[in-house]
């Protein structure tokens, strides 16, 4: 088969850990072709979208892990899949490419995942829907409704709705001597909508991704535990990943939410979990494949591969 990805620049992928280059190597290890893109090389013309894509070879090398051939431009219905790989943050930019992408679905194009999906599904304010595995939590951008909030829980987390990597996160209790400058930051002078979700004391034990791939969960998750000091379960944070078996909650959540978001058109879906709470859905770019795959030997990328391959042989 062919395949496409929308990614980030290749020199600045991270071999040893990326999640798009442990597809693009299972996919090329099963004899697919790979070819490759980023956002500003999509363009629709006469009706078609087309991607200015290079044929990718991996070479195995540690620097030099790939070979690019001169990009050409292909329309995105002739792959057998496009892969939307690239990372947050989900700007004006990658909006138009989803908008871009779902041109390509409509005009036969097989989109993973979703680009509409993608839009309709933000990580954080996704978990709304699922109220029964959820903390408390309140999003508004209005002063006195987090006060309220903070005031009945006493200690809460406070997120943008658009961020990555831990990124502009804090934890305030309704005491902290900065709590007004905390919040003038994070909601921008109420011009910001934020969410506060009540701090979950079991994010010593780390903020559990929990992988589902075409609906059914993978049996390990990546827990990422924070570094000393700190309270953001994330790696581009400095926190450390280990690999468990799913307890019975996490596979209860994932059991129950892996057929609507497949059903959605979301092929690969990271669920974030701390202790028995589902804080976020990720659908953009998820990631842990290789962490979890190396530490306990179940190929993530395989699993994965697997239900892409059955999809495009459903639709053929």
């Amino acid at each position: 088969m062919k395949f496409a990805f929308v990614a980030d620049p290749l020199d600045s992928f991270k071999i040893h850990k990326d999640t798009t280059f442990a597809i693009m190597r299972e996919a090329a290890a099963r004899g697919h072709a790979l070819h490759v893109m980023e956002q500003e090389d999509l363009a629709w013309r006469g009706g078609t979208v087309y991607g200015h894509a290079r044929r990718l070879h991996l070479t195995g090398g540690k620097p030099g892990w790939y070979r690019a051939e001169e990009p050409a431009m292909t329309a995105l219905k002739d792959f057998d899949a496009v892969f939307m790989r690239k990372d947050p943050p989900f700007d004006m930019e990658y909006l138009y490419s989803t908008h871009l992408l779902e041109l390509a679905e409509a005009g036969g194009a097989r989109v993973f995942n979703r680009p509409r999906a993608i839009r309709d599904w933000n990580e954080k304010l996704a978990i709304a829907r699922f109220p029964k595995y959820t903390a408390p939590t309140v999003v508004t951008r209005r002063d006195g409704i987090m006060r309220e909030f903070l005031t009945e829980h006493r200690d809460v987390i406070l997120k943008p709705l658009d961020g990555m990597g831990g990124a502009s996160v804090f934890r305030v209790r309704h005491d902290d001597p900065n709590l007004n400058v905390i919040l003038e930051t994070v909601m921008h002078h109420g011009r910001r909508t934020i969410m506060a979700q009540r701090y979950i004391p079991e994010i010593r034990d780390g903020d559990k991704r929990v992988l589902l791939i075409g609906g059914k969960p993978v049996p390990y998750c990546l827990a990422r535990i924070p570094k000393p000091g700190d309270i953001r379960g994330n790696l581009a944070a400095g926190a450390t990943g280990v690999a468990r078996e799913l307890t019975a909650r996490d596979r209860e959540i994932a059991e129950t939410l892996g057929p609507a978001l497949y059903k959605e058109g979301l092929l690969l879906v990271g669920l974030d979990v701390i202790g028995d709470w589902l804080t976020e859905v990720n659908v953009t770019s998820p990631t842990c494949f290789q962490e979890i795959t190396e530490q306990t030997g179940f190929n993530v990328a395989g699993m994965f591969m697997d239900a892409l391959e059955a999809a495009c042989v459903r639709r053929k």
